[in-house]
């Protein structure tokens, strides 16, 4: 929670400039959830639904309970009224239930579907890479689990991969727009259920992986490159028609695997240039759309926009049918992630970009998806859908992350909306344990109504989705939030400024979609100003007196490190790389997006046997020390001038330079540690002082020497920028406040 004291009224919310909002982790990983295995117990007020909770109010007598949302009074069923009481507490009654998890008898789900969509454009090495990565893969899914194959170049085909002597393929024209209609025709699909085997949609393109595993293994080792793209001119690109190979895919999903647990996974190594979904031309010499490109809307841009509506009509027909859709970009040329942005947007789909398949960023990236559990299961959840309950007090603004409009208008939503407003339930195709969605609310009462009700507001947070198990499961979160006057001190106390910076870099990244990059940047600007000239303690034009509470104290911080970031500066960038930093914001939890606002600095040197965390400050780039720079997709190890003189003369190949061995290994083992963690997987760099690589971490330091600072002998190096030090942005933003 931003803050986890909240306003009285709808005139205070708006006082206290940032959002009143919150960052949910559906699936969080937790250690001692409470499973039950029977359906949660629901309200049955008129638009209601919500589930039975600790906050509810148990009249134990006459056996009912008081819904705290919406004030109902709701007999309990039969089988709770014979046992309850006091002592006596059914499992989503103890107070230790503020989260917990039911298991749906009776609901059998299908085995996990991965249908990979493979780009045959590539160099003969980078497709060999990629069908290496889809061969493991077959090995790492569990039992039960279902693959299919399409390719795509000039022409898309459909890999008939159930029988294992004969080699067919439905193909399709890469230039020509096929309807679903005609798709399903060619591909003689019908609608179909799992339940009952041997339908010919799913025996011929969905099978077993373990019943295929051969087979499609000889198959892709036959795949050769696009037999077209070897006689195109020199200065024409390759022939990609992605969109009809997407479009195909979406349709057999359709009639096959709807509502069950499936995703399509795009391997694509270049951007589409014919059919629908293309963003550039075959010609070599017309490039790709740029930021300007957009901003101005010149001719190189003229496909962005049919191109999105086609991609979104697609995300639109998956988000229907409750699956997702992944891309993986690997070139290091544009592929037209930009375009592409709602498959992750909307279905709740994974995005990886990096330069080759051939890269561990690539390949250990497509390799977590297939992690599984101690059990042998997918550590996913599938066709999931969200709903937020709030108190009468309170309404819901709407929620930014991976997921789609249902267009459920219950009695919490608001008027006003933020991101996807409109409706108090959501949908998405694919949910992980790090998938996290931000919830923004607002106050209905004005400030005379009130102030006769200081009761707590009250949030409950429903997420029903398959478990790879085949098991239909629904989370439930409750909370209450109390409330406090503005001209008190205790909603400054319950300021979570780390939430805080999140969720309004979240709404910035929003507002990125329509808004001139410079007017967001003011707009963050404004909001700083204001929070600190409301909650900071001085006197008028008098700097010096100028006071921010503990709990805002790092917040400034934040901000001048959001303002620095890829997130809102674009020089320097596509808009692939835009959009991939994008959605990985709106898709992670607190913590590591605050590492992608501001990364974590570690020091490594002999005067500490442990790293120890240091500011991100170039003051800190020090001759004797090594440093560990976390920027989310980068993690950088730096090695100061001395060290890297000592490295380079072999120090650490002596017994008698132990200490000094130890020293560099050091940070290249917390360095694996994060490798292994983080989904996607960062690029690893390292540098030294002076090093062609060190750009990593002077791009991200504060530039407190700058090249008007006198620099000592030996001392840390200046960093030549036009940004201001975080200093000046202190100075500025103090002086501002002062005469607010």
């Amino acid at each position: 929670m931003a803050w986890n004291v909240w306003p009285c009224s709808r005139l205070d919310a708006a006082r206290i400039v940032v959002p009143m909002g919150c960052l949910y982790t559906p699936l969080k990983v937790v250690d001692d959830l409470l499973l039950v295995r029977y359906r949660p117990v629901l309200c049955r007020g008129r638009e209601c639904g919500a589930a039975l909770n600790p906050l509810s109010y148990v009249d134990f007598r006459a056996k009912i309970w008081v819904c705290p949302f919406c004030m109902s009074r709701n007999a309990f069923p039969p089988e709770y009224t014979q046992q309850i009481s006091e002592t006596n507490l059914p499992a989503e009654l103890l107070p230790t239930s503020s989260t917990i998890e039911y298991i749906v008898p009776g609901v059998v789900g299908s085995p996990p579907v991965f249908l990979f969509v493979l780009d045959l454009a590539l160099q003969e090495e980078e497709l060999e890479q990629a069908k290496d990565s889809i061969q493991q893969s077959l090995a790492l899914m569990p039992s039960g689990t279902l693959v299919g194959l399409i390719t795509f170049g000039a022409m898309c085909c459909v890999h008939e991969i159930a029988t294992p002597n004969v080699q067919r393929a439905s193909v399709f024209r890469g230039t020509k727009a096929y309807s679903a209609l005609q798709v399903s025709h060619q591909l003689r699909l019908r609608s179909c259920s799992f339940a009952a085997p041997g339908l010919p949609a799913i025996g011929r393109f969905l099978v077993s992986a373990s019943e295929c595993d051969l087979v499609l293994s000889s198959l892709l080792d036959d795949l050769a490159r696009d037999p077209w793209s070897l006689h195109r001119p020199p200065a024409c690109r390759p022939h990609r028609c992605t969109g009809t190979a997407l479009g195909v895919a979406v349709t057999l999903l359709e009639a096959t695997c709807s509502h069950r647990s499936a995703r399509i996974m795009l391997l694509a190594g270049g951007p589409c240039n014919v059919g629908p979904g293309m963003v550039v031309g075959e010609p070599l010499a017309e490039t790709i759309r740029s930021h300007l490109d957009l901003q101005k809307g010149t001719s190189n841009a003229r496909y962005t926009e049919p191109a999105a509506a086609f991609y979104g009509s697609l995300a639109q027909r998956a988000v229907k049918a409750g699956f997702a859709i992944d891309v993986f970009a690997c070139s290091l040329d544009q592929v037209g992630l930009f375009e592409m942005k709602v498959f992750a947007e909307r279905t709740g789909g994974y995005v990886v970009m990096t330069d080759s398949f051939s890269i561990h960023v690539f390949k250990e990236s497509f390799r977590k998806v297939f992690e599984c559990d101690d059990e042998g299961h997918l550590q996913l959840g599938f066709g999931a859908q969200l709903e937020v309950f709030t108190s009468r007090d309170v309404q819901c603004c709407g929620a930014i992350g991976g997921l789609a409009s249902l267009g459920h208008r219950g009695p919490c939503v608001s008027e006003s909306e933020i991101g996807l407003g409109g409706t108090s339930r959501w949908a998405s195709g694919s949910l992980d344990g790090n998938s996290t969605v931000a919830f923004y609310f607002d106050m209905k009462q004005e400030a005379e109504s009130a102030s006769s009700s200081s009761g707590p507001s009250f949030l409950q947070f429903q997420t029903s989705y398959m478990h790879p198990r085949g098991q239909k499961r629904v989370r439930v979160t409750s909370l209450s939030l109390r409330h406090a006057a503005l001209e008190l001190g205790d909603i400054v106390k319950g300021f979570d400024q780390e939430a805080a910076a999140v969720l309004v870099a979240r709404l910035a990244v929003e507002k990125c979609r329509t808004e001139d990059p410079l007017d967001v940047l003011r707009w963050v600007d404004q909001r700083l100003i204001r929070l600190c000239a409301r909650f900071a303690d001085y006197r008028r034009d008098c700097p010096a007196s100028f006071r921010l509470a503990p709990e805002m104290a790092s917040f400034p911080q934040f901000i001048y490190h959001l303002r620095r970031s890829q997130l809102l500066q674009t020089f320097n960038a596509s808009p692939d790389e835009t959009a991939f930093v994008h959605m990985a914001l709106l898709r992670e939890n607190t913590l590591n997006s605050i590492v992608m606002i501001q990364p974590a600095l570690l020091q490594y040197s002999f005067s500490s046997e442990e790293p120890v965390p240091v500011k991100l400050d170039s003051e800190n780039m020090q001759p004797d020390v090594i440093l560990l720079l976390d920027a989310f997709f980068h993690v950088v190890i730096w090695r100061g001038e001395r060290i890297q003189g000592w490295y380079d003369a072999g120090y650490q190949e002596r017994e008698e330079y132990a200490n000094f061995k130890a020293l560099l290994r050091a940070p290249a083992r917390d360095a694996k540690l994060i490798l292994a963690d983080r989904f996607p997987v960062p690029r690893y760099v390292s540098t030294s002082a002076g090093g062609s690589q060190e750009r990593f971490l002077t791009s991200r330091v504060n530039p407190s020497r700058g090249p008007k600072t006198f620099q000592d002998s030996g001392g840390a190096p200046k960093i030549f920028t036009d940004d201001a030090s975080l200093e000046v942005f202190v100075e500025h933003l103090i002086r501002h406040c002062v005469q607010h």
